[in-house]
């Protein structure tokens, strides 16, 4: 039979102390009482008490509680455990399981808001720069947070994320799109980390488009304003008499349809003379891919003269007046202050055919994409190559081949005599 310990007395029990340096490690003394109830005592003076006994065929240590448990509440509770392994309950695993439903349920109060500044964090690679990640936070902030940033990601509802689209899906639709994607992709986080379950509410295939229009299909008045393809020849003739780095660097971007930060940052290193090709690194490039733009004879004047009136450290093609690249307001004061020219004069100035509103440089490019649309028969694919859009790898390789580059070429150059150069 095993041996039964001596039921000690709460005094006894008191009295216990390690070893000391005789015994390295915790020091275990039995207890009586209960068949298996320790008291185990640090080398530094802790207590703590433990049930040995057997589980499922295993031999298993239990804790029972630290030094504010005293001698006769843990009899009490190696007795109850005992108990429940007689009646066929692991005490450890049942441990486990409600260490595991606190931490679950921990995630799930997890709310919108810090889950946003989790996800940038954890994502924080993917923005191009810290305006786009500025950019991407602001929208969240101003739509979505007012009505989900103090709940928890695990308590958001379709009917939320409607609640938050459904006032800008008609009127800024571009916005909503973006807006939509954005809180469908925190509460995909959300999801992965174990802060929430099921479907989710920000999706637009079977949840979302059920209750709202395609985008496709509802006005989206907050794309960037546009110079009307009726007055690009008139604008452009405009802006060629205007003096500055500001207007020639806006001259070549509506030359070579670019954005405008590609344009800024382009430096003499990347231009090809002799092929007339101007290499944009992925670096600078929306879609993180290199880009090769055709450049027109028009082009290449202009960028003739930016050489002829650099200096010998320059190495922007329009450099700021202080040196270092032109900032993005120096373009579109220009245009603004054409536009403003135009008022002056009793005109109606420059003006976005749908929103009315007067046009900015970003919008130069949906002017080039409506004349290669409306007013030529090149190739929706080759279009969209010369904005750097997202296409297809085979799309992309067919563009970049020799007899391509010549085709767009040719492209760029009917735009550059329909703008009247």
């Amino acid at each position: 039979m095993p041996k039964i310990a001596k039921e000690l007395s709460a005094l006894a029990v008191k009295n216990l102390k390690h070893p000391g340096s005789a015994t390295p490690g915790n020091a275990v003394f039995a207890v009586g009482g209960v068949a298996g109830l320790m008291l185990q005592i640090t080398p530094g003076g802790g207590r703590s008490w433990l049930l040995r006994t057997m589980v499922n065929g295993k031999r298993r240590e239990i804790g029972l509680g630290g030094h504010d448990v005293s001698l006769g509440e843990a009899r009490e509770r190696a007795r109850a455990t005992k108990g429940e392994i007689r009646n066929g309950i692991d005490p450890l695993q049942q441990k486990r399981d409600r260490r595991k439903a606190a931490i679950a349920a921990a995630k799930r109060h997890l709310t919108f808001r810090d889950a946003v500044d989790k996800f940038l964090a954890a994502t924080e690679v993917e923005f191009r720069n810290e305006k786009h990640r500025k950019q991407w936070r602001s929208t969240l902030d101003n739509y979505a947070m007012p009505v989900i940033g103090n709940l928890a990601v695990s308590e958001v509802t379709r009917d939320h994320t409607y609640k938050i689209l459904e006032p800008i899906w008609t009127t800024k639709t571009e916005t909503a799109t973006r807006l939509r994607q954005r809180i469908e992709r925190v509460l995909d986080w959300a999801k992965a980390h174990g802060h929430r379950e099921g479907d989710n509410p920000a999706a637009w295939k079977g949840n979302l488009n059920a209750m709202l229009s395609k985008p496709s299909k509802v006005a989206t008045v907050d794309n960037q304003p546009a110079v009307q393809l009726k007055d690009a020849p008139t604008w452009f003739a405009a802006l060629r008499k205007r003096d500055g780095t500001g207007a020639r660097a806006l001259e070549f971007v509506t030359l070579t349809a670019a954005r405008s930060g590609e344009v800024r940052g382009m430096e003499f290193s990347e231009i090809d003379w002799k092929a007339k090709l101007w290499t944009v690194p992925a670096s600078r490039m929306k879609m993180k891919k290199q880009h090769t733009v055709t450049l027109s004879d028009a082009a290449i004047a202009i960028l003739t003269a930016m050489k002829d009136a650099a200096t010998a450290d320059s190495k922007y093609v329009f450099p700021a007046i202080r040196g270092g690249m032109l900032s993005d307001m120096t373009l579109s004061a220009t245009m603004k202050r054409m536009h403003e020219s135009e008022i002056e004069a009793g005109r109606t100035g420059w003006l976005d055919k749908h929103s009315g509103r007067p046009a900015v440089p970003h919008g130069l490019r949906s002017t080039f994409s409506d004349w290669v649309g409306d007013m030529s028969d090149y190739p929706r694919d080759m279009r969209e190559f010369a904005l750097a859009h997202a296409i297809s790898n085979d799309v992309e390789a067919s563009y970049r081949r020799e007899t391509m580059v010549e085709k767009r070429r040719a492209m760029m150059a009917d735009w550059a005599d329909f703008l009247g150069v």
